[in-house]
C-alpha cells in the first residue's frame, strides 16, 4: 500500500489502487513528478497544496455546517417537555441546551467519532477529498429532511455516506461493524417504546403516588450518571475515558464479589439514593415543582448526552485527515463538532423549542418523562459501544411507547410506515450517492 504524504512543495499524495504493477514504481513515479496542475498516475492522485488545503477548509466548514444543523435540531427535544411544562423559558432552555450538548461531545464525543471516521470500512482511510464528499452528502440528506419535512435520520445519511465513499476508495465492507449497528439499529424501537411504555405505566398507577414514581425514575437516572464513561476523569492505562463509579472503585481497594466492584457498586447505589431523596424532597413540597424540577434535570442529561452521541456524525469523517495528514489531536476536532453544536443550539433551536414544546404540553407531563428516560439511557449505551445513532428516532419510538400506555400511540400506521421507509431509503441511497460523488471529485482532480 502506498503511503499518503505531503511533500516539500506542499503537494498531498494520495494513494490509489495500482492495476497490474508494483506498487513501488508507482509511488516512486509519484514522489519524482512535479506539476502545477492535478496529475493522476495508474499508482497515484496528485492534490497541489493549495488544492489539498481548500479540501480542508471546504470538509471543515461542512463539517461545522453539520454540527450546526445537529444542535439546532437533534439537540432540542429534551427541553421541550419542561418549555410545556412552563418550568424554564425557551432563552433560557436553548443556553443550557448549548452548553450541554457542547460539553458532552467534547467528553463523549470520541467514541462515535472514530466508529464513522476509521471503523465503517476497511483497507482505505477516508482522505481530504473523501470526507469532503461524504459531509457533503450526509449534509445534502439531512437539508432535504428540513426543507422536505421528511424524516431523514442523520446518524443513517452519515453512516451511508462515508461507506459509499470508502467503497469508492477501493475499501472493503466492515461487515463486523455494519451487524453490531444495524441489530442496535433494530433494538431502538423495541426497546425505546418498551421503556416508555413500563416508564408511563408506572407513573398513572394510582396505587403509586408521584412523590414515590417520579423519585423512582429519578434514582435510575441517578445510578447511571455515576457509570457515564467521560474523558476527563481519569482512567485506566488501557482505557481514555472513565466513570466516577470506576475511579472510585480503582482508587479504594476492595474485594471483588462474583467479579464486580462492590465499591463500584456502593457508589453507584449511593447517587441512586441521593437522587431519589433529592427529587421526593421537591414532590412532596409540591408535586409540580418536583416534576418541573425533575424535568430540567432530566432535560440536562439527555441533552449532555445528545452532544456526545451527535457530535461524531459531523466530525468522523474529518478524523483520518486531522489526526493522521494534519497531526492535530482528537479534542481540536472534537472542540470543533462543540462549537458548531454551540452555535446550532443558540441560533437555531429557540424557535425549534417554541415548536416542539407545544407539542410535548400536548402530550402531557407523564409522557414526555417516559419518551426522555430511554432516551437517556439509549443515547449512553450508543455511547458506550460507539454506535452512530439518530436522537430523535429515540425520541420517537419514546412517544409511541408512551403513547400506548395510554391506549393510543398517538401517531398513525401511515406515519409509522413512512418514517420507517425514509430510513431504508435514506440508508441506501446515501450510500450510493456518497460512492458516485467521490468518483466525480476524484475524475475532475484527475482530469
Amino acid at each position: 500500500m502506498l503511503t499518503r504524504e505531503i511533500d516539500e512543495e506542499g503537494a498531498l499524495w494520495l494513494p490509489v489502487t495500482p492495476t497490474g504493477a508494483d506498487t513501488n514504481v508507482y509511488s516512486s513515479a509519484c514522489r519524482s513528478t512535479r506539476h502545477d496542475c492535478h496529475t493522476r498516475l495508474r499508482g497515484c492522485l496528485s492534490v497541489p497544496g493549495v488544492v489539498f488545503w481548500a479540501l480542508v477548509v471546504v470538509a471543515t466548514l461542512t463539517s461545522l455546517a453539520t454540527a450546526w444543523a445537529l444542535g439546532a435540531n437533534s439537540n432540542s427535544p429534551p427541553f421541550a417537555p419542561a418549555i410545556g411544562a412552563n418550568a424554564i423559558s425557551t432563552m433560557q432552555a436553548a443556553f443550557l441546551i448549548g452548553i450541554l450538548a457542547a460539553l458532552g461531545a467534547l467528553v463523549q464525543g470520541g467514541a462515535i467519532s472514530e466508529t464513522v471516521g476509521a471503523g465503517l470500512i476497511n483497507g482505505v482511510q477516508i482522505t481530504s477529498l473523501a470526507a469532503t464528499a461524504g459531509l457533503l452528502t450526509a449534509t445534502g440528506f439531512m437539508a432535504f429532511g428540513v426543507y422536505t419535512g421528511y424524516p431523514v435520520p442523520a446518524a443513517f445519511a452519515t453512516t451511508g455516506a462515508i461507506v459509499g465513499v470508502g467503497l469508492s476508495l477501493g475499501g472493503t465492507p466492515a461487515v463486523d461493524t455494519y451487524r453490531r449497528i444495524v441489530i442496535f439499529w433494530a433494538l431502538v424501537p423495541p426497546v425505546s417504546g418498551g421503556l416508555a411504555y413500563l416508564t408511563a405505566t408506572l407513573l398513572r398507577r394510582d396505587d403509586i403516588p408521584e412523590t414515590v414514581g417520579v423519585p423512582l425514575l429519578a434514582a435510575v437516572v441517578g445510578g447511571i450518571i455515576a457509570n457515564v464513561q467521560l474523558s476527563i476523569i481519569p482512567s485506566p492505562p488501557d482505557a481514555t475515558q472513565s466513570s466516577i463509579a470506576g475511579f472510585v472503585g480503582r482508587s479504594i481497594e476492595t474485594p471483588a464479589v462474583g467479579g464486580i466492584d462492590a465499591l463500584a457498586v456502593l457508589v453507584t447505589v449511593a447517587a441512586a439514593a441521593v437522587s431519589f431523596q433529592f427529587i421526593r424532597r421537591r414532590t412532596q413540597k409540591s408535586v409540580d415543582k418536583g416534576i418541573r424540577t425533575f424535568l430540567i434535570v432530566l432535560g440536562s442529561v439527555v441533552a449532555f448526552s445528545s452532544g456526545g452521541s451527535q457530535v461524531g456524525l459531523a466530525t468522523g469523517p474529518l478524523e483520518n485527515l486531522y489526526g493522521a495528514e494534519l497531526g492535530l489531536p482528537s479534542i481540536v476536532l472534537l472542540g470543533l463538532g462543540a462549537a458548531g453544536i454551540l452555535a446550532g443550539a443558540w441560533m437555531g433551536a429557540p424557535k425549534l423549542l417554541q415548536a416542539t414544546s407545544r407539542e410535548y404540553a400536548q402530550l402531557g407531563v407523564r409522557r414526555s418523562i417516559a419518551a426522555l428516560v430511554p432516551g437517556f439511557i439509549i443515547a449512553q449505551a450508543a455511547i458506550a459501544l460507539g454506535i452512530p445513532i439518530s436522537f430523535n428516532n429515540i425520541i420517537i419510538s419514546g412517544v409511541i411507547g408512551g403513547g400506548l400506555a395510554g391506549g393510543s400511540a398517538g401517531v398513525s400506521r401511515r406515519k409509522i410506515g413512512v418514517t420507517l421507509a425514509f430510513w431504508l431509503i435514506t440508508l441506501t441511497t446515501s450510500v450510493a450517492v456518497g460512492f458516485g460523488l467521490y468518483r466525480a471529485f476524484a475524475a475532475v482532480l484527475g482530469g
